[in-house]
């Protein structure tokens, strides 16, 4: 009889609360479930028609407190998570959007920090050479693997150097050098502005009558923008070179290929090219401002806002992929 009453009470509050409340649970201020706490809740002077900030009492089961705490009961969508992912892509939406107007509107106001931005160009163009020519290179070489055996088996392989010309200089040099500038420099941006950002060393730049946008902002978006057009024609180049070397080596007259490289490769196809990776500097640059501004919470707020910038960058750089495909190259 005990444990009947010891169970059957608070489930009975639970249910009351369940019943009068609309097609929402009652959560607490950090988005738990009440009844996830242990702590049931009772409703006072629920409206069941209006989805509001309600009063709820919490009724700990070893102390009664009887503080009121503010609760939202939460609609559907809130209650099957389909809220949150939705306001976090506005809210960064938005948030982008600001961090790249301001930089545009203070990118000629005084002081200009030149010092800083050729560090940055520094960082994200020479330092990353290495790693984009590894990278295209090789990814050129198995693109010439195995399209070198379909064209030799049909009769076409002196048209290897056209097909491996096309695929570096459109797809493969613009999209793997943002790729390698987003995983090596964004997630260092990230963490960088994200440790000062946490340690409230932004907060002292302003003391200082230093704006975090003419400092931390335009300096590694003048950066992404300058360099990654350069490291792509480095990718270019090591991609061709890859693919020619692999080509050769599989019984492609070095000759044909490089005619056949001058013949279906147009100027078009490489300027194309640094447009792509133009606009896939500028995102990586703003993820990586927006996400090391926005954090919060000490060293795990960091590593979050670093592997943040990083997934977020690749997926943006994909989709802008297709889109700046479809609109330099549809009809050529």
């Amino acid at each position: 009889m005990g444990w009947a009453v010891l169970v059957g009470v608070p489930w009975f509050s639970v249910s009351r609360v369940l019943c009068s409340a609309p097609r929402g649970w009652g959560t607490d201020r950090v988005g738990f479930p009440g009844l996830a706490t242990g702590f049931p809740t009772q409703c006072a002077g629920v409206d069941a028609t209006k989805r509001e900030y309600r009063t709820f009492t919490r009724v700990n089961l070893l102390a009664s407190t009887g503080n009121p705490i503010r609760v939202r009961l939460l609609p559907m969508a809130k209650t099957l998570g389909v809220a949150d992912p939705i306001k976090a892509f506005f809210t960064f939406v938005g948030e982008t959007a600001l961090i790249g107007w301001d930089a545009g509107k203070r990118i000629w106001a005084h002081p200009r920090e030149i010092g800083e931005t050729v560090g940055q160009m520094s960082f994200i163009g020479v330092n990353s050479i290495p790693i984009v020519a590894l990278t295209t290179f090789f990814s050129g070489s198995v693109l010439a693997l195995y399209s070198t055996q379909l064209l030799v088996r049909y009769g076409t392989g002196s048209l290897a150097g056209a097909a491996i010309g096309l695929a570096v200089t459109r797809e493969i040099a613009p999209v793997l050098s943002g790729i390698m500038v987003a995983a090596r420099c964004g997630s260092a941006m990230a963490a960088q502005i994200g440790t000062m950002a946490v340690t409230e060393q932004i907060d002292a730049l302003r003391a200082l009558n230093v704006h975090p946008t003419n400092y931390l902002v335009i300096p590694r978006c003048i950066a992404g923008v300058t360099m990654l057009p350069i490291l792509c024609l480095i990718g270019v180049y090591a991609g061709i070179a890859g693919g020619a070397l692999v080509s050769v080596s599989g019984g492609i007259p070095y000759g044909a290929f490089m005619i056949s490289l001058r013949q279906f490769v147009e100027p078009w196809d490489i300027l194309g090219g640094l447009i792509k990776s133009l606009a896939f500097g500028l995102i990586t640059a703003l993820v990586a401002c927006q996400q090391g501004l926005r954090t919060q919470g000490g060293a795990v707020g960091v590593g979050r806002s670093t592997t943040n910038t990083v997934v977020i960058s690749m997926v943006l750089i994909y989709i802008a992929n297709y889109f700046l495909a479809a609109i330099l190259y549809t009809g050529r």
